[in-house]
């Protein structure tokens, strides 16, 4: 519960809400506990005139009755002292080489200086003192790291996530604010950008891309008959979004795959449908498409798409060309 006047702002925590307040020494915080037979409750004071910032309650639930006393409790007030405080303790694990946190298992020089293993692997001496860089585990950074959150490395991009090192890396694999590619196939453009700026990218980088509107097209590969690895692309808009289809060949194998220009939430609400006809035959395939954040090459090393060898190709094909038909709609 709160109550607030025109001075101060007042919380009361009940032991029946499964709640306590823990005392913050650092703070300029009153707490005054009271008990009764029945139940517990913490008041907390908070002049408006010495606080100059939010204070953020975090209250972790526990059963009713679990709290003896006030000094039981589970909840962290976190004010801007203590965040100061917690940002110092987490740049201590700074990686001198890539400015990156050093995560388990952290290794160290003989002198205490610490580096991130991803670094280490090309490091022959230490980049702080230039001394001798063995496999010395710091056990005691790491048993640190266990207890502290570290921030996306995506942060200046505008993620707010602050995670345990345990799960931070598997965030930072699919975090919306990760940089975008280009998501034309093949290792020639180097772009990276924001999803806003993607399309903006296709239209003044790729101009030779033809954008069809529309749910249900054609996607027309000519002479797939050249040698080599070749990639026909072409763009779809509808539903307000715009869709990469591709076409790739490899060897004697076509791979054909749609990917949203978005994000994979975006993504897991279309359904895209490949269908090849010609000469009283029908091959489809029917799939969710991926996201441009994730790519295609993993799909395509997993033939997570529509595939077929240059037989089958030709058995669709006209005069060299390979019309394939593309519907898109909401799964």
């Amino acid at each position: 519960m709160m109550k607030s006047n025109s001075n101060s702002t007042t919380f009361t925590v009940h032991d029946r809400l499964a709640a306590a307040i823990a005392p913050n020494t650092n703070s300029n915080v009153t707490i005054n506990p009271t008990t009764t037979t029945t139940t517990t409750t913490c008041s907390i004071n908070i002049s408006t005139t010495n606080c100059q910032q939010i204070i953020t309650t975090n209250t972790n639930l526990m059963p009713a009755g679990s709290l003896s006393s006030a000094t039981a409790a589970s909840c962290n007030l976190t004010t801007s002292t203590g965040s100061n405080q917690h940002q110092d303790l987490v740049n201590l694990f700074e990686c001198p080489v890539c400015f990156d946190y050093a995560l388990p298992p952290i290794l160290q020089c003989q002198s205490g200086h610490i580096v991130c293993s991803q670094c280490r692997q090309k490091l022959s001496s230490c980049p702080t003192c230039r001394g001798p860089l063995g496999n010395i585990r710091n056990l005691g950074m790491e048993k640190v790291a266990d207890t502290i959150l570290f921030p996306c490395k995506y942060q200046t991009n505008g993620c707010l996530l602050s995670l345990m090192h345990k799960h931070k890396l598997e965030h930072e694999d699919c975090c919306d604010f990760r940089p975008y590619v280009c998501p034309c196939p093949g290792a020639s453009c180097k772009w990276q950008g924001s999803l806003e700026s993607v399309m903006q990218h296709l239209w003044l980088g790729h101009k030779s891309i033809t954008t069809l509107q529309g749910e249900d097209i054609v996607f027309l590969a000519t002479d797939i008959t050249l040698p080599g690895a070749v990639d026909w692309v072409m763009m779809q808009s509808c539903f307000g979004h715009h869709f990469m289809l591709v076409l790739e060949k490899q060897e004697q194998q076509f791979f054909a795959i749609v990917q949203l220009i978005g994000t994979r939430q975006q993504a897991e609400k279309f359904v895209y449908r490949l269908e090849l006809n010609g000469n009283k035959r029908r091959l489809t395939w029917e799939s969710t498409p991926k996201s441009i954040h994730e790519g295609i090459q993993q799909a395509i090393l997993l033939s997570d798409c529509l595939v077929f060898d240059g037989a089958t190709a030709l058995l669709f094909s006209e005069n060299g060309n390979l019309a394939i038909n593309v519907t898109v709609s909401l799964g």
